[in-house]
């Protein structure tokens, strides 16, 4: 069974809304107006909560020189008109468009002590340097997604995994050595 949750990002913040009206996070707005931008999260049989990235393609754009006349020479060799080429910029798609789904934390685990927790450990490696509001703000979201870009989603919603190495969740049975 899957059951929806959003998540609202945008420009103006980020937010997590869910079934449970206990979820303590909001989104920042200037207008008052919800951000746009919808995220999905869903809940897998199993009951954990999987996010979902896009990382847009990667297209590049390369220049090339074609030829359009051949050298003409004559008997001897030597040249009588030089090569004429001309210059051709196309665009290649060097990587696709990707959908990347993640396990993330469940938005009543989103609290304003663990977002406080969060932001001090995004502050710690030297992500975040806003204040220790406990809201999860635009300015946490994209400490959040410089955190973990480089090893995790490229995502403003946090990762199981990310916010295991920063140690605020606990480890997995798996990670700990334990076995069944």
């Amino acid at each position: 069974m899957h059951r929806p949750l959003l998540i609202l990002t945008g420009l103006f913040g980020l937010s997590l809304a869910a079934c449970t009206p206990q979820v303590p996070v909001t989104a920042e707005t200037s207008s008052g107006v919800a951000a746009p931008g919808l995220a999905a999260i869903e809940t897998d049989a199993d009951g954990r909560c999987i996010g979902r990235a896009i990382t847009p393609a990667v297209i590049e754009t390369v220049t090339a020189q074609e030829l359009v006349a051949p050298a003409v020479l004559d008997a001897a060799g030597a040249v009588l008109q030089p090569a004429r080429y001309q210059s051709v910029i196309r665009q290649q798609i060097v990587r696709d468009r990707q959908e990347i789904l993640f396990e993330t934390l469940c938005p009543p685990a989103f609290t304003a002590e663990f977002v406080a927790t969060l932001q001090r450990a995004l502050t710690a490696r030297g992500f975040y340097q806003g204040p220790i509001t406990g809201a999860l703000d635009t300015a946490t979201g994209r400490a959040v997604q410089d955190f973990q870009r480089g090893f995790g989603p490229d995502s403003l919603l946090l990762s199981i995994s990310a916010a295991r190495l920063l140690g605020i969740v606990a480890l997995s049975d798996a990670q700990l050595g334990r076995t069944g």
